[in-house]
């Protein structure tokens, strides 16, 4: 059969649009509630994520959660958003009260760290009906346990180095369970996440200020060839 051509629009003022690879549309994606995801866009920028072609956005940062946050991400993004609530430092009544206040604000699914017991996770579905993602960065985890038996719907793995390996060691336990995983910088590192068995890929776009470096070069260079 003759490939079918994808027409393409671009229009001046959204020319700058943070676009993902290509290359993720190779993964099965997630079906959650009828949408489909493959590409999950790791940001908490508002200005890149109402930029982006990605199918949903995972918000993750390094400081206690916040509704003022979430909500931000949520009313910007225009799609899917997986809504960090803690596990780590942040733990117990506190985390189960800011997954319930995700889910009322219109979270697709919340993100619970690594650090998680997995007695919580079985606690937090009793109480709230969106998905649990579960992280797990390493292979030394009680893996089965983890995914089999917290009671959380989907697989995040951030493993650095080690996350084509601990895709692979979740394989062997369950082939079919959802699995997001990041996909690194490149091609090659997506399409071996891809290969390992992850349904979705966790994208990092690049910063502001990178895009806006870019920008100015380009800017410059136009003032040079109009002297």
């Amino acid at each position: 059969m003759k490939e079918r051509i994808v027409p393409r629009i671009n229009t001046n003022l959204r020319s700058h649009n943070v676009i993902v690879p290509d290359t993720i549309n190779r993964a099965t994606g997630i079906i959650i509630n009828g949408k489909r995801i493959k590409s999950v866009l790791f940001s908490t920028d508002v200005a890149i994520i109402a930029n982006c072609n990605a199918d949903a956005v995972i918000a993750l940062y390094p400081f206690t959660p916040t509704m003022q946050i979430t909500k931000a991400i949520i009313d910007v993004s225009q799609k899917p958003v997986f809504a960090g609530v803690g596990g780590g430092t942040t733990s117990g009544a506190r985390v189960r009260e800011i997954a319930l206040d995700a889910e009322l604000h219109g979270a697709t699914g919340v993100v619970l760290n690594a650090p998680t017991k997995t007695e919580f996770v079985q606690e937090l579905t009793e109480y709230i009906d969106i998905p649990i993602v579960l992280s797990i960065i390493s292979v030394y985890e009680n893996l089965e346990e983890r995914m089999l038996r917290s009671g959380a719907k989907i697989i995040n793995v951030s493993g650095g180095k080690n996350t084509v390996e601990i895709i692979r060691e979740l394989r062997k336990i369950d082939e079919t369970f959802p699995i997001i995983a990041t996909g690194g910088p490149n091609k090659e590192s997506i399409e071996a996440v891809i290969e390992a068995g992850a349904n979705a890929v966790t994208y990092t776009p690049p910063t502001n200020g990178q895009i806006f470096r870019d920008i100015m070069e380009e800017y410059r260079k136009r003032c040079k060839m109009s002297e």
